[in-house]
């Protein structure tokens, strides 16, 4: 029979990959200016890393198992960092593309968007953390 348990540990490093260089194309992107396409770049990184991100929390949502004890509590902390992760890059996303598609590059939801995605950055490396934590320290498979 296949084994449904290794969608979410095959999934797990897409979030990481794209969002992270993502956000570092976007930092560059405003240090070289005359570099038209880095924005672009940055955009389709961060819609890649919001689908992978969405697929990747159902994956963990749908097909690992419970755990217990101080386990089940970092698993608690990996599920919760992963759902801020989502939702701060479906948010980010949303604005990025209104603004993309209404061609207002500069304004303060540039800004607001650019926070959002260092955010998102940082809490994924902390959902990262919490389930590297949960596979070396523990031994789980996700």
């Amino acid at each position: 029979m296949f084994d449904t348990s290794h969608f979410h540990p095959m999934l797990v490093h897409f979030p990481i990959a794209l969002v992270m260089f993502g956000f570092i194309i976007e930092l560059a992107s405003l240090f070289i200016k005359k570099e038209l396409c880095l924005p672009k770049l940055s955009l389709y990184l961060l819609i890649a890393g919001t689908l992978a991100t969405v697929v990747t929390w159902l994956s963990g949502e749908l097909f690992t198992s419970e755990m217990s004890g101080t386990a089940g509590l970092i698993k608690e902390s990996h599920e919760l960092f992963a759902f801020i992760t989502m939702c701060l890059l479906i948010i980010t996303s949303v604005i990025r593309l209104m603004l993309a598609l209404g061609k207002k590059e500069n304004g303060t939801l540039k800004w607001i968007s650019f926070v959002l995605y260092g955010i998102a950055a940082i809490a994924v490396s902390i959902t990262g953390f919490f389930g590297g934590t949960l596979v070396y320290n523990y031994m789980m498979p996700l």
